[in-house]
């Protein structure tokens, strides 16, 4: 598998065993695939992060490892993405079984099922219409609309980013509760409170052909974070890019191998 990432098969648990440049600095259990659900971020995890959402290459390979992964956990295979579905189905089509989107406002329990969507507050007007003359103000920023909420990214005009942050803070002294301020790469979004990744993952993991199984959340940046921590608490586990993988390319390559069935202890 090469120094980055290897796994060794012991019984009924599979050993990942994730290599920085001298040293092991992690082992974690995971599940055998007969009893893991798996629980995947988009960006930056199963993709490398482009400068812009629309720019995402979908790296050769990567759906044939998924169709693979998929049929050997039984379907338990989930994408949950910031994106909205329409976004992650246009590059991964029905691959995986269940998508949640925009952190879980969205989620789509089985292939071409109803998109179910969770109650949501109004975004006030005069929010929107600032942002707008904040992207306006800074050449190379940009808005990004959502359900309820929106993106501000920065990653083309890094020297926007403290006017971004700031005008953002000021809309969550006015938001009651009812929203909340999320940091994300390069881009800082304004969430309905109390849906997240972690909402998903557990309305996901009470449905077939999630429910009985052990959850495996992967992500990599701090929206993944609540997916993780309600991944542990129903008794399974979250790995971090660059924690436990320095990279997405070595995320898939590990995913490879380990729908492949190859075990290697170097």
């Amino acid at each position: 598998m090469g120094c980055d990432a290897a796994c060794i098969t012991q019984g009924e648990v599979l050993v990942v065993r994730t290599l920085s440049d001298s040293e092991v600095h992690q082992k974690a259990q995971i599940p055998s695939l007969a009893q893991a659900a798996f629980l995947l971020d988009f960006d930056g995890t199963l993709v490398d992060i482009a400068p812009s959402p629309e720019a995402v290459v979908v790296p050769e390979g990567l759906a044939d490892t998924l169709r693979h992964l998929r049929a050997a956990c039984g379907d338990a295979l989930a994408v949950i993405s910031g994106r909205p579905i329409d976004q992650i189905d246009h590059f991964l089509g029905d691959i995986p079984f269940a998508v949640a989107g925009e952190h879980g406002i969205a989620v789509r329990h089985r292939p071409g099922g109803p998109i179910e969507r969770a109650a949501l507050p109004t975004v006030p007007f005069h929010w929107l219409e600032e942002a707008r003359a904040l992207v306006a103000s800074w050449p190379g920023t940009r808005l990004e609309h959502k359900q309820a909420g929106f993106v501000l990214h920065y990653r083309a005009a890094p020297e926007a980013g403290n006017a971004i942050r700031e005008a953002a803070e000021s809309w969550m002294r006015d938001a009651d509760g009812a929203f909340h301020l999320q940091a994300a790469k390069m881009a800082w979004e304004i969430r309905p409170t109390g849906i997240d990744k972690g909402y998903a993952v557990s309305l996901l993991m009470e449905t077939v052909p999630f429910a009985g199984r052990k959850p495996v959340f992967v992500g990599d940046d701090v929206t993944d974070e609540d997916g993780i921590k309600t991944a542990v608490r129903l008794g399974g586990i979250g790995l971090r890019i660059p924690a436990d993988f320095p990279t997405p390319a070595a995320f898939r390559t590990w995913l490879a191998s380990l729908v492949a069935g190859i075990g290697t202890e170097g």
